[in-house]
């Protein structure tokens, strides 16, 4: 039932398509190779949904849930906020299938929220957090986001760092991150990322998306 409930929900804030009618963090390329390429984050704030979870859909599933009551109005302004893409889902080192069940799911707040997010509701377990300048390494993917497939896009993004100049950040909060751009109830061209925080990263003149 609540998936169900779930799958309607998100059909209605996602259009049938991916567009660039939502916000979403803005970013500079840094570096593009056949199968990843390098960004340059800005500083930013996201709702962010803790889950304790063995699957990554499940875990998904219940923070975006979470996230879409605060944003349809569940926080203490009673404000509606707008919609932004990608939904993140972020792995705690050593989380994941068969091994510990640590997720956050993470809503990147609107401009008009950045400076001043609304307060969730106490119950929904939700907190605001600040991301500094960061740089990420990045591997689209296409399909649904599941268990196995997001695992294994990782794995392979992973390989590409270890033969790149560029190196995982020991200082990050999480293993990887999976973004997802689009409605459950589009089935073909569907956009995912893996993002995975690295170090060695140089801002330069390349125009920001």
């Amino acid at each position: 039932m609540k998936s169900t409930l779930l799958l309607a929900i998100i059909t209605i804030v996602f259009d049938l398509g991916f567009t660039n009618a939502y916000e979403s963090p803005p970013y500079t390329v840094i570096h593009s190779e056949s199968d990843f390429e390098i960004r340059l984050y800005k500083d930013s704030v996201w709702m962010t949904a803790p889950v304790k979870e063995i699957s990554f859909r499940k875990a998904t599933n219940d923070g975006f849930h979470r996230l879409f009551q605060y944003i349809e109005g569940a926080n203490l302004n009673n404000s509606r906020v707008a919609m932004t893409v990608p939904v993140l889902t972020s792995i705690v080192p050593g989380a994941g299938p068969l091994d510990s069940s640590a997720y956050v799911v993470h809503f990147y707040l609107p401009d008009k929220f950045q400076a001043a997010p609304p307060l969730p509701l106490p119950e929904l377990n939700l907190k605001p957090d600040s991301w500094p300048t960061t740089c990420k390494a990045v591997r689209q993917f296409s399909g649904f986001a599941r268990d196995k497939n997001t695992v294994e896009e990782a794995q392979k993004l992973e390989t590409s760092l270890s033969r790149s100049q560029y190196s995982t950040s020991s200082s990050s909060n999480f293993a990887y991150s999976i973004a997802q751009y689009n409605s459950p109830l589009k089935f073909f061209g569907r956009l995912n990322e893996v993002w995975v925080d690295v170090d060695g990263c140089e801002s330069s003149e390349v125009a920001a998306y």
